[in-house]
């Protein structure tokens, strides 16, 4: 068997879907190759840019020698392929897989990581289901959990904050189309969760502005006057404050911090 057949029927048994086998042609089709040798075309074809078949060769490393110490090798590089195809859903099962069989390999970071990555690089825009989002979130905070000071630990930060931004813009769009319908108290329970829960993101002074005009809107005046207050006190060169501090002014009140309110418990004075 000459090394340019051996090559040429692999990338055949790949795209006929060998590893799949289950009908009588399938058995027919199947040929046992050497680990190292498979292995070694999944990697040149890596090396290539060709992630289809990589990641078909590599699966296929898995599949004919599962116990070998290359299986291990070959499920993680299986999972960046898939990943580098944009196949998350199987990039995502392979890394899971590889963490379930050897859950403390040094590579495990990466795997978890990898992960995060692929449920960040789905994140739909703020008019979609954010079900995406909120997967990359749990995962990005699952990096950062485990490996707290690793690199992947570092660039999972950045996207966390990324992705609660993404989040906050989500409950903020909703919120507004509340609002303008009238439907305050909904539209109220959308912008305290941007308050508890994304207080850092970029859409906190918006969501405490919103919250003024709807507590003027519901004739709660005491609670208008405390978001008007806190939006003063942590962004007071916002547009927002400006904004609220009109509303207040052509009311003649002026923002006032109450310690009774739940405002309060999350930005004290």
């Amino acid at each position: 068997m000459t090394a340019n057949w051996l090559k040429i029927s692999v990338m055949s048994a790949m795209v006929l879907g060998v590893a799949a086998c289950s009908s009588k042609d399938d058995e027919d089709r199947y040929v046992a190759r050497d680990v190292e040798v498979l292995y070694n075309l999944a990697q040149d074809n890596l090396a290539k840019k060709r992630y289809k078949f990589a990641a078909a060769a590599f699966d296929e490393v898995e599949r004919q020698h599962p116990y070998s110490v290359w299986a291990r090798r070959a499920q993680l590089m299986a999972a960046y392929s898939h990943y580098m195809t944009n196949s998350y859903d199987d990039a995502i099962l392979a890394a899971q897989r590889f963490l379930q069989l050897h859950p403390g390999n040094r590579s495990a970071p990466y795997a978890y990581y990898l992960i995060a990555l692929c449920h960040y690089e789905q994140i739909s825009d703020v008019g979609r289901d954010q079900q995406k989002t909120l997967d990359a979130e749990s995962s990005l905070v699952e990096v950062i959990r485990r490996y707290p000071n690793s690199d992947y630990a570092k660039d999972a930060k950045l996207k966390l904050d990324l992705t609660r931004d993404h989040l906050a813009g989500k409950d903020m769009e909703v919120g507004r189309f509340y609002q303008n319908r009238h439907e305050y108290l909904a539209a109220e329970t959308r912008y305290r969760a941007v308050i508890e829960k994304y207080q850092t993101t970029s859409h906190a002074p918006e969501a405490l502005h919103r919250l003024v005009e709807i507590y003027l809107s519901l004739g709660i005046d005491d609670e208008a006057k405390m978001a008007a207050a806190v939006l003063g006190r942590n962004f007071p060169g916002s547009k927002w404050y400006r904004y609220s501090y009109a509303l207040l002014s052509g009311k003649d009140m002026v923002p006032e911090v109450k310690e009774s309110s739940w405002l309060s418990k999350i930005w004290p004075f």
